[in-house]
């Protein structure tokens, strides 16, 4: 039996594809059914027909497309829709903040906290260092004179206030501490001017 005999006997051809000649050999099965000589010939004509283009395969005539030698390569289709993109901040906002290292926020950190139990004795030599040092960091990070400037005067003017408006309501259990409103305000300011210094820009 020559090999053309196999692909008659499915009744295809030698271009056919692997799923065409596996289809006509599931179709001749289904009509076989009672015949286990007929069947065995079919599944004869077909191991025949696979063990030659294995041959042929391994021998280079047959292309084998690339989806079979290599499914990993195989790129997946886009979706159909497209995500909805996280909602950014605003632009204005990504420029004011900072996202400092840690020696960025534990060096302003010490010496704020040095001015703030400098306020103990002097209050307004306190505010005075504590402002140098906001500006002095503020202004190292990007050379921006008048924006370091306005952040530190800034933070200082709403520390202030708000140091001596929580200082004079809570200034009987500050004065049983030992803490003048005074004191308490410049504190609460350094407080201030540390985060502006540390996390702003």
């Amino acid at each position: 039996m020559s090999d053309l005999s196999h692909y008659e006997k499915l009744g295809v051809d030698e271009d056919s594809s692997f799923e065409e000649i596996q289809e006509a050999r599931d179709r001749l099965l289904e009509t076989c059914k009672g015949d286990r000589r007929q069947a065995e010939a079919i599944e004869t004509a077909y191991d025949a027909i696979l063990m030659e283009r294995l041959r042929m395969r391994q021998e280079g005539r047959i292309k084998v497309p690339d989806r079979i030698r290599f499914p990993e390569r195989i790129v997946e289709p886009a979706p159909d829709y497209a995500p909805t993109p996280a909602k950014a901040s605003p632009e204005w906002l990504q420029r004011l903040v900072d996202t400092p290292s840690r020696n960025d926020v534990l060096l302003p950190g010490g010496l704020m906290l040095a001015a703030a139990l400098f306020s103990l004795s002097s209050p307004p030599v306190a505010l005075a260092l504590g402002v140098s040092f906001c500006f002095y960091f503020l202004n190292r990070k990007e050379h921006k004179f008048g924006r370091a400037f306005l952040l530190t005067l800034i933070a200082l003017v709403v520390g202030v206030l708000m140091g001596l408006g929580i200082g004079s309501v809570l200034a009987t259990m500050l004065g049983g501490m030992g803490l003048s409103p005074d004191a308490f305000a410049a504190m609460l300011t350094m407080v201030l001017l540390w985060v502006v210094s540390s996390f702003l820009r």
